[in-house]
Formats: structure tokens, C-alpha cells, sequence
């Protein structure tokens, strides 16, 4: 059983990763946050067997901000725009969103298939144990 715990495992967290993902192209224009200045792309950690107590299976440990500056653009008459007509906006690139997007797919699709075949394995050992 201690399979689909791992996949399950994988499963949560690359959901996660997703919902990340979602987030920061959601915010690719947002140019003024409850904290002030542009929204900041975020990246989730992963760590193996620290869920818990668990000694296997992967988890997220943390959710942390991309450290690269803040895009400066000019669009003057943008709300945000300063003295001279420039905008900081989010450090979201939308390209790099959709690979890691894909990424995270894969990855959760690969956890499905870890499922499955470990789903055939214990139902095929049940039936020759008949």
C-alpha cells in the first residue's frame, strides 16, 4: 500500500504546484497588491518524507516568491505609472508559466499511471491467490 501513498503524495503536490501555477498567470498584470507594489511570482518547495512523519512520498515544505526584480514598463497613463511613466509590473513570465504548467501536467499524469499499475499489480496477485 505504501505506493499509493507515494503516488497519492505526488499527486498533492503537483495539484498544488498547479494551483501555484494558476495563480501567478492569473496575477501576470497585476501591478497593485494588499502589500503594496506588483504581484511576485511564486514557486513551491518540495521535500521527500517530511509530511507527517512520512518517510517516502514527496510534499510540499513551502510556498516562496521569485527573488528577480519587478519589470519595469513604460505605459504612462497606466493608474500605477510614476512621474515619468513607468509601471513596475510582475515578475511573471507567462511562457515560463505555461512549461512549468505542462510540467506539473506530466508529472500528474505519471502519478495517475503509478496508480494504475499498482491498482493491476494487487488486483492480479488477489486473483491468483484464488
Amino acid at each position: 500500500m505504501s505506493s499509493f501513498d507515494v503516488s497519492a503524495s505526488g499527486l498533492s503536490a503537483q495539484r498544488k504546484r498547479l494551483d501555484i501555477i494558476a495563480n501567478n498567470i492569473a496575477n501576470a498584470e497585476t501591478t497593485r497588491t494588499a502589500r503594496g507594489g506588483p504581484y511576485r511570482k511564486q514557486q513551491v518547495v518540495f521535500s521527500v518524507g517530511q509530511d507527517n512523519g512520512d518517510t517516502s512520498g514527496v510534499h510540499v515544505t513551502e510556498i516562496v516568491e521569485d527573488p528577480r526584480a519587478p519589470k519595469i514598463v513604460l505605459r504612462p497613463g497606466h493608474p500605477d505609472a510614476d512621474a515619468k511613466g513607468f509601471v513596475a509590473m510582475p515578475n511573471v513570465n507567462v511562457m515560463e508559466e505555461m512549461v512549468d504548467m505542462v510540467s506539473a501536467t506530466r508529472a500528474y499524469e505519471a502519478n495517475v499511471a503509478s496508480l494504475d499499475a499498482a491498482k493491476t499489480m494487487i488486483k492480479k496477485a488477489l486473483d491468483i491467490a484464488r
